[in-house]
C-alpha cells in the first residue's frame, strides 16, 4: 500500500534526476508516485502545478550545483587552492550532468527560467573571476580568462557526456586550463 505523502525534497531529487534522463516530458506525476511509492496527491501538497514543481527543481539545481560548490571551495585558504578545488568538483564525471542541457531547451519556452540560467551562468563567471583577480590577474583579463574557463567547462561536459573517462583525464584537463591560467 502506498504511502501518502512524500517528502518535498524525495519529489525534488527524483524530479531531478528524471528532468536529466528524459527532459520537462520526463516529469509524469503518476509515474513519480509510483517510484516514491505514494499517492500523486503527494505532489500535489507540496507543489500547486508542474511549472511550479520545474522552479522548486530549478532552484534545488542551483542551490546545490552553484551555491553549495561556491561555499566549499570558499573554505580554502587562497586563490589557488580554491581554484583547485573548483576544478576538482566541476570536472568530476557527475550523474545528471544533462540536466542543464534539458533545462536551456526548456528555458526557450520559459523566460523566467531563461533568466535564471543567465544569472547563475553570470554568477559562476563572476566567481571565478573573483578567485582570478585574487590571484593577481586584471579586471579585464579576469574577466575573459573567466568566461573561457567557464565555456570550456560547458564544452568538456558535451564532449564527454556520453563517455567513460580514463582515470588520467583530470590531468588532461588541468593541463589545458593551464594554457589559459596559472593553477
Amino acid at each position: 500500500m502506498p504511502k501518502i505523502v512524500a517528502q518535498k525534497k524525495d519529489w525534488l531529487k527524483l524530479g531531478y534526476k528524471i528532468f536529466s534522463e528524459k527532459g520537462v516530458s520526463g516529469i509524469v506525476v503518476e509515474k513519480m508516485s509510483k517510484t516514491l511509492n505514494c499517492n500523486k496527491s503527494s505532489f500535489y501538497w507540496h507543489f500547486k502545478t508542474k511549472k511550479e514543481f520545474i522552479r522548486e527543481m530549478v532552484n534545488y539545481w542551483v542551490n546545490n550545483k552553484t551555491k553549495k560548490i561556491i561555499e566549499i571551495t570558499g573554505i580554502e585558504d587562497n586563490p589557488i587552492q580554491k581554484i583547485n578545488k573548483l576544478i576538482d568538483i566541476t570536472y568530476c564525471k557527475m550523474p545528471y550532468s544533462d540536466f542543464i542541457f534539458y533545462l536551456k531547451r526548456y528555458a526557450v519556452k520559459d523566460k523566467t527560467i531563461s533568466k535564471i540560467i543567465d544569472d547563475v551562468d553570470n554568477q559562476r563567471i563572476d566567481y571565478v573571476k573573483k578567485l582570478l583577480i585574487e590571484n593577481g590577474y586584471k579586471d579585464d583579463e579576469a574577466q575573459i580568462k573567466a568566461s573561457l574557463l567557464y565555456k570550456h567547462l560547458i564544452g568538456f561536459y558535451e564532449m564527454s557526456r556520453y563517455k567513460e573517462l580514463d582515470g588520467c583525464y583530470m590531468a588532461d584537463v588541468k593541463k589545458e586550463i593551464k594554457q589559459v591560467i596559472d593553477i
